[in-house]
């Protein structure tokens, strides 16, 4: 679990630095979005690493922000490059908060 919350965090900073090194910095709405949705994502999944269970708001606000990563994008119109790395990362936040989200408090196998 607190694995996966690291590697969400991580996704989290990556969204933070992402219009610089994708190169979608000139588009304020997208720019802003990226960096604001990365630092919720960071904060939530740092949070919600040791808090398993369907009851761990911080793993929902983790998909939410994964199914943002997916759409916004699409909503802002950027390049290639920009879409499958959103989408792809989107979709491993996704599947990563929910695996939390089912996991049980005292599983020691995970990580």
């Amino acid at each position: 679990m607190k694995t996966r919350g690291i590697l969400n965090a991580l996704i989290g900073v990556w969204f933070i630095i992402a219009p610089w090194v994708i190169g979608f910095s000139d588009q304020s709405g997208a720019l802003w979005s990226s960096i604001i949705f990365g630092i919720i994502q960071v904060i939530v999944s740092l949070w919600g690493a040791d808090k398993p269970g369907w009851n761990s708001w911080q793993n929902w606000i983790s998909v939410i922000t994964g199914v943002w990563f997916v759409a916004f994008p699409f909503i802002y119109s950027l390049t290639d490059g920009a879409v499958l790395s959103s989408v792809i990362l989107g979709l491993i936040t996704i599947v990563f908060s929910l695996w939390n989200l089912g996991s049980k408090l005292n599983s020691k196998a995970e990580g």
